[in-house]
């Protein structure tokens, strides 16, 4: 008879002591999802107009994604400088003479590309 107190008694201190294991993880895990969705917030409310992770193109360079970029002739080639006009981001080997004559054109003048995406697929359409 007093087996039976013993292994009923074990079962209730074990189920408490499961319960109580089980709602720790359970405050345990909500506090840190409104921890995260608040700084989240905060990291929203400093840069609203900052664009997501996902959204980010990283560059050569010092450029930013809202900077642009002009493509220009440097003795007979094309070369991509800066927003500034003044530092050149990356030096091609691409001939201005193999261009057609309506972008040639374009670049004597100064063509600007807005994004890195629309760069690299100028650059790829011209190169080789």
């Amino acid at each position: 008879m007093k087996q039976k107190y013993y292994i009923g008694f074990f079962m209730a201190v074990f189920f408490i002591a499961s319960m109580l294991g089980i709602g720790y993880q359970m405050s345990y895990q909500y506090v840190m999802d409104r921890h995260e969705a608040e700084a989240q917030a905060k990291r929203e409310e400093r840069a609203p107009d900052r664009p997501k992770e996902e959204e980010l193109v990283t560059t050569k360079g010092a450029a930013q994604k809202n900077e642009g970029y002009y493509l220009c002739e440097l003795q007979g080639y094309v070369v991509v400088y800066l927003s500034d006009h003044e530092t050149i981001y990356e030096m091609t080997e691409i001939p201005l003479d193999t261009l057609p004559e309506n972008v040639r054109a374009e670049v004597e003048a100064g063509k600007y590309v807005e994004t890195a995406r629309e760069l690299y697929g100028f650059l790829e359409n011209y190169s080789s």
